[in-house]
């Protein structure tokens, strides 16, 4: 059957050039030939360009649907976000994170399906469509522990490449930003201000990345020498409300603190609303400081300073580890982690 297909897709029962005879007059194999069609990412510059000119030379096309039939391939990915719609919505994070995705598979064949499965049914229906093989490749963002998703997707031999890992010793292929870092960074940068009573908003904590924002801000007061007291830290949700909440309760625990740590600007926005009803001035009595430096940040006021990461771009590279698993899959599941950096504005 596969031949028969492959002979539709401009074979020699058409009088057209065969992916074979591509392969042979750009000197490469058939594979190769196969994934510059497919923009995989795992060809040289100079492979692909030998193969582009021979498929322009030969006049060869592609025939997507018997390509996709021949290869049990559906030219479809899954971006999965594993949260209610209300939360995707309102942070920039997940529309950077989109747009960063689609741009890196413009120039493909690729179609990309989004999908949100923030309750038990959705998740339900979605473990059926996955099960179905009907998309190639999945795409995980924002994991929590105990999330069965990524299991499951293993199980049914599925290529998964998830936005933050979900421990230390991460088994799936990811793309993280140094959360660590970040946070240790601004929690440096409040110290070198003056600050000496440093709390922190967490986000929550069966998520990885927020363990790891949280183990940089204690690793930035220790290093500072100042009070590490419990009642400074506050655990919220990454949304606004949750920010509201934190501030208040930290407020209430440590009245004289003089500086706040928010683990996402959409908390850091919460934060200042509360700050602002206690009469607390920003930064002139208590500084503050975001993570993400999303549109939040910018149009805060006063302006945010916030820890950047790289959000567009790590929806760029998962595309691109995922492309290059459907095209071949490899053994190496890699682990990248793109740097942070901290944007100083009038709030700190």
């Amino acid at each position: 059957m596969s031949r028969t297909i492959g002979t539709g897709n401009g074979g020699r029962a058409t009088g057209l050039p065969t992916l074979e005879e591509v392969a042979a007059r750009a000197g490469v194999g058939r594979g190769t030939v196969s994934r510059v069609i497919n923009g995989s990412p795992r060809v040289s510059e100079e492979t692909r360009a030998l193969v582009e000119a021979a498929v322009a030379e030969l006049g060869y096309v592609p025939n997507r649907a018997a390509r996709a039939l021949a290869g049990n391939r559906t030219d479809a990915i899954a971006l999965v976000v594993p949260e209610p719609e209300d939360r995707f919505f309102a942070e920039p994070y997940f529309s950077e994170m989109v747009r960063g995705v689609g741009a890196a598979l413009a120039d493909t064949e690729m179609q990309l399906l989004l999908t949100l499965a923030g309750n038990d049914r959705e998740r339900k229906t979605l473990a059926q469509y996955l099960a179905a093989h009907r998309v190639d490749g999945v795409l995980l963002v924002s994991m929590h522990a105990g999330d069965p998703l990524p299991d499951l997707l293993e199980q049914l031999s599925i290529p998964v490449v998830i936005s933050g890992r979900r421990a230390a010793d991460e088994t799936l292929a990811a793309v993280d930003s140094d959360n660590f870092e970040g946070a240790r960074a601004a929690v440096a940068h409040l110290t070198a201000r003056g600050r000496r009573t440093v709390a922190t908003i967490t986000g929550p904590l069966d998520v990885y990345g927020a363990q790891r924002r949280l183990d940089g801000y204690r690793s930035g007061v220790a290093g500072a020498g100042l009070d590490a007291d419990p009642r400074l830290t506050a655990v919220a949700d990454f949304t606004e409300q949750g920010g509201r909440l934190a501030m208040r309760k930290l407020l209430e625990d440590r009245p004289d603190l003089d500086a706040v740590f928010a683990a996402s600007d959409v908390m850091a926005s919460g934060a200042r609303h509360v700050l602002r009803e206690s009469g607390r001035r920003i930064p002139d009595d208590v500084a503050l400081v975001g993570f993400d430096d999303s549109a939040v940040a910018r149009h805060m006021d006063p302006a945010l300073t916030s820890v950047r990461q790289p959000t567009e771009e790590m929806g760029r590279t998962m595309a691109r580890v995922l492309l290059e698993e459907i095209a071949g899959p490899s053994p190496e599941r890699p682990q990248i982690v793109l740097p942070t950096e901290l944007v100083v504005r009038d709030s700190s």
